[in-house]
């Protein structure tokens, strides 16, 4: 990784979603869901927004925020019991980066970002499947 690189990297900021970022969220996954060669309506973005927002869902989301505000990657994440352990571990259900982003540490800090969020709830691991043929992805 260059030095330039580096420096950008340092200046994404992770935190968690938030409601006024729904209209720069929903592309981000709309690109998820093309990635994935997945129909995605307004009623799954909607569905999927709602979970994302209530308290009673387990389903929680991260974004990265760019300097100059705007969103460049999300990812959502929730608890996953785990009988034999008798607790749970967290699973990442969806990593996204906006394609002009990639290859910049985006990802890997949305990753450490859930990792710190994994050991303040005492979760032993984090699972995440990803696509065979996401290449990328699975160096990450």
């Amino acid at each position: 990784m260059t030095t330039t690189n580096a420096m950008k990297m340092t200046d994404i900021n992770i935190r968690l979603v938030l409601p006024e970022d729904a209209a720069a969220w929903r592309p981000l996954y709309r690109g998820y869901a093309t990635f994935y060669k997945r129909d995605i309506t307004h009623a799954i973005l909607d569905q999927t927004w709602a979970w994302l927002h209530d308290p009673a869902h387990p389903l929680e989301g991260l974004v990265a925020v760019a300097p100059d505000g705007k969103l460049v990657g999300l990812a959502h994440y929730r608890p996953q019991p785990k009988p034999l352990q008798g607790n749970n571990a967290g699973f990442l259900d969806d990593l996204f980066v906006d394609p002009d982003q990639r290859g910049r540490g985006v990802g890997r800090q949305l990753i450490e970002h859930l990792a710190t969020i994994a050991r303040e709830r005492g979760w032993p691991s984090i699972r995440w499947i990803t696509a065979t043929d996401n290449a990328t992805a699975r160096r990450l």
